[in-house]
């Protein structure tokens, strides 16, 4: 769609990125009182995949000095090592009062009206191939490593012309709607919160309506507990799957019986309770029968809750959840205990399987516009490395 936007021989302009976005915009001033709220999003709200996983208000006061400032439309790019090898960067959208503020670790890009969108821009900085330049060019020490903004700014790149922005545009928010984004704000719509709960809806803890318990993993010094398994074994880092269907490693039945791990059943959730990154309080659903490592809890829910409605539920209170074992940003992990007492607002089973099924379609919207998508960043990311 828009040719090879590395390449020197190409139809579209070359420019500098920073002709054709502000990188790093100053703060303007702004009619707010301290007491206002705007959006707080922390590196670990943002995604790997392209997207805003949650984000929190704070008082404006607060924040105001020692963030990066952004606005809706801006793209965020982690400048860091390793987020910014692993994909990190999103479109800021839905910001309280317009305004975020966040990890000094991210650049912000913003679009010049007329000449680039943001989601061309979040395309562009997310393909491999210029992941890979960008890290190639990093400035600083170990795990402090970081892309500069002038790095940014010198970038030469083919600028399609604005119109086919816009119809790339039209694709990618289509594929926008089918993330759990727009869930979130169906979902509390439909049900509410418990801090709000307008619809007076019973709220009930975990513990008092599912099963919870951990697992284990066999020891990987004894070859006969895993050479030839059949039982699928799930690692914590797995869990950004989403939907499991299968996993990445089996033990054998003689492996199962020497470790405390049991069979989670298809269709529960499980919650990653330790882990590094975004991994912690990350929840995903079980599409068959599995067990699973000590960093993962599984939550079996009974009769009364609806398997998809609770995974949405969670989903969205990503941030939620890492908080409650410290700091959002730092390391930490959740237990049993913990998950128990998360409450939940529960409707009845009917408005819950109402919102199952609307899910259901969206996934599978979600999934066929995400397929093109990746297939057009393959071919792109494809012709690249021919010529890189």
């Amino acid at each position: 769609m828009f040719g090879n936007p590395l390449s020197s021989k190409q139809k579209n302009e070359l420019k500098r990125l920073g002709q054709c976005c502000i990188i790093n915009p100053r703060r303007p001033n702004i009619a707010l009182c301290d007491t206002d709220k705007v959006s707080f999003i922390p590196m670990p709200a943002v995604s790997e995949d392209g997207y805003l996983v949650d984000m929190a208000d704070e008082e404006y006061g607060k924040v105001k000095k020692g963030f990066t400032y952004f606005e809706n439309n801006d793209v965020l790019f982690a400048k860091i090592t390793p987020c910014m090898e692993n994909g990190k960067g999103a479109i800021a959208y839905g910001l309280t009062n317009g305004i975020g503020v966040g990890s000094t670790e991210f650049h912000v890009l913003r679009p010049i009206n007329g000449i680039s969108s943001p989601y061309w821009l979040l395309t562009l900085t997310r393909m491999p191939i210029f992941r890979e330049r960008a890290a190639k060019n990093m400035s600083g020490t170990g795990g402090q490593k970081r892309v500069s903004a002038s790095y940014l700014n010198h970038f030469m790149v083919g600028l399609p012309a604005i119109e086919e922005q816009r119809r790339f545009e039209a694709i990618y928010r289509q594929a926008d709607k089918s993330k759990f984004g727009d869930f979130k704000s169906q979902f509390i719509e439909m049900f509410g919160t418990v801090e709000n709960n307008t619809h007076n809806f019973p709220i009930m803890t975990i513990g008092e309506f599912a099963n919870c318990f951990a697992g284990a993993t066999p020891s990987t010094s004894h070859p006969e507990y895993w050479e030839n398994g059949r039982i699928r074994w799930m690692s914590s880092g797995e869990v950004h799957k989403g939907h499991v269907e299968d996993t990445d490693s089996r033990i054998t039945e003689l492996g199962y019986k020497s470790a405390s791990t049991r069979m989670v059943p298809i269709h529960s959730i499980v919650i990653a309770i330790a882990g590094q990154g975004k991994t912690r309080g990350t929840v995903a659903i079980t599409e068959v029968d599995l067990c699973t490592n000590q960093s993962l809890c599984a939550i079996v829910p009974d009769e009364r809750v609806n398997y998809s409605y609770l995974y949405h539920n969670l989903q969205g209170r990503y941030l939620e959840l890492r908080g409650l074992s410290g700091d959002v940003n730092g390391r930490g992990g959740l237990n049993l205990k913990i998950i128990q007492k998360i409450p939940v607002i529960l409707p009845p089973i009917e408005k819950q399987q109402q919102f199952a099924s609307i899910a259901q379609q969206a996934d599978k919207s979600k999934s066929v516009i995400q397929k093109a998508l990746v297939y057009l960043n393959d071919i792109q990311s494809d012709e690249l490395r021919k010529i890189a």
